[in-house]
């Protein structure tokens, strides 16, 4: 079922969130919701918040860059190479390494903006999966960045938060309309009251 993704100013996207076990009440059912939420958005990944949950759980789905064979790369950037598809529960970045580097980010919360983010290009990341089996992994470039952005949701952090103050001012009124609703996403969303 295609949940709606919680808007820019929500308090649910601020706060930090709890560790859940294998008994979280139908806890299938949400991780399938999520990902079905997501595919309909068109995002790489979606965080519990987004679809007001206060929960540590995020799902991310970058393989299906794999057949993308028109995406471009700066320079720069960290290369990109396969894709994961995952379920993430209770995660815990237990270290970040690389020099950093900007990539224009996105957010299902935040449609129609977006922001260069630096990020570090590599991480270490512990956590469970859907069947909760314990997971220690290191993933690198874009696959790193969109777990980091996912994080980034469950401890209350949005990607808006990472951007130059000259960017925030920028920006500032099309938060105000996202926040008050004045916007047509194309899926359905909750504004704040």
């Amino acid at each position: 079922m295609k949940l709606p993704v919680y808007a820019y100013g929500h308090p649910v996207l601020r706060k930090k969130c709890a560790e859940i076990d294998k008994d979280y009440p139908e806890l299938k059912e949400l991780m399938d919701n999520m990902w079905e939420t997501m595919y309909h958005a068109k995002g790489m990944g979606i965080a519990a918040p987004q679809i007001g949950k206060n929960i540590r759980l995020f799902v991310v789905d970058t393989a299906q860059l794999d057949d993308d064979e028109d995406e471009e790369y700066d320079d720069n950037e960290p290369v990109y190479e396969n894709g994961i598809k995952s379920v993430f529960i209770n995660p815990v970045i237990v270290a970040e390494s690389g020099k950093k580097w900007a990539y224009e980010e996105g957010c299902l919360s935040i449609p129609d903006i977006r922001g260069k983010v630096d990020r570090l290009p590599q991480i270490r990341i512990q956590y469970y999966d859907e069947n909760f089996e314990l997971h220690d992994q290191v993933l690198d470039g874009l696959n790193a960045r969109v777990v980091q952005h996912e994080y980034d949701h469950i401890e209350g952090i949005l990607f808006t938060d990472h951007l130059s103050a000259l960017k925030k001012r920028l920006i500032k009124k099309r938060l105000l309309k996202i926040q008050s609703g004045a916007i047509d996403p194309k899926y359905k969303m909750i504004f704040p009251k």
